[in-house]
Order: C-alpha cells, then structure tokens, then sequence
C-alpha cells in the first residue's frame, strides 16, 4: 500500500475534492485516509491494494459529509453553489478514458448505460444512493438496484 500511496496521492485528492467540494476537507480527508492505510496495511483484504485505499478515502469522505458541522460554516448560497458544482462534476462516460485494452473499460461498455451510470456516480463520484436517485429521477429502491445489478454484471464479467 505504501508504494500505492505514493503513485496515488494526487488521484485520491481529485476524488476527495469532488466528493467533498472544498479542497480543505479533501486534504483533511486524504490525510485521515492515509494514517488509516498506514496503520492498517497489514489488515488490507486480498483485493487490490489501489481499490482498497481509494474504498478507504471514499468511507472517510462519506462521513465527513455526514457529519455536517464542517458544512456549517457556510451560507446556504454557499452550499447550494457546492452542490451545484458537485453534481456538474458528475462522472457521465468518463469511463470511455480508461486505456483501450482495459478490462474494466471492456466490462462497463457492457453495462446498460443507467447501471453503469449508477455505478460512476456512487464509486467515482460518491455520490450517496439517494443522491444518485434524485439525479436519475428515480425512486431509491430503483437505484440501488441498478448498483446492485451492476456490480454483479461487473463482478462475472471481470472473473
């Protein structure tokens, strides 16, 4: 994970950026991230170390969002502008920029285009089930599905 890290840092901070919306909490964030791989890298499962520390950064940035006293210091023009600029910055067909022979890239362009987009937006952009429902207009239910149906797709087609 270390050597990970190291090549990682400027990604996990774009991720944490996006999800977060202000470059303070990302930092934050990517920080409490990286203490929280370094103390436990031995524990890391035997999945990839890159997705490991990117589901680690994730879970730090969901519950800073979830805790909202950060947020609080704003003006509400403030956030509602934050939250603007997050959902612009949506992941839509990014996944087209992954190299030409990449698995992953293979298996996505096999996806219906609403899982796949479901799947962008919950992993790449951390967008909350929720979230990802009022975009999609959606009911909640509808959504997760769509994740849950996804990631199996995802899952077959890359074993």
């Amino acid at each position: 994970p270390r050597d990970a890290l190291r090549r990682e840092g400027g990604r996990l901070h774009g991720v944490a950026r996006r999800m977060l919306g202000r470059a303070e909490l990302a930092e934050e964030a990517v920080q409490d991230a990286m203490v929280q791989i370094w103390r436990k890298a031995g524990q890391a499962g035997g999945g990839s170390a890159r997705g490991w520390i990117y589901a680690v950064l994730r879970n730090r940035c969901r519950n800073i969002l979830r805790d909202g006293r950060r947020l609080s210091v704003l003006a509400p023009e403030d956030i509602a502008a934050m939250q603007d600029a997050r959902q612009a910055a949506a992941p839509e067909e990014g996944w087209q920029i992954l190299p030409g022979s990449s698995r992953l890239r293979d298996c996505l362009a096999g996806l219906d285009a609403r899982s796949r987009r479901a799947i962008l937006l919950a992993h790449v952009g951390g967008f909350s089930h929720g979230e990802i429902a009022g975009m999609q207009n959606v009911p909640v239910g509808t959504a997760k599905s769509w994740i849950r149906r996804g990631l199996a797709a995802l899952r077959e087609c890359l074993s």
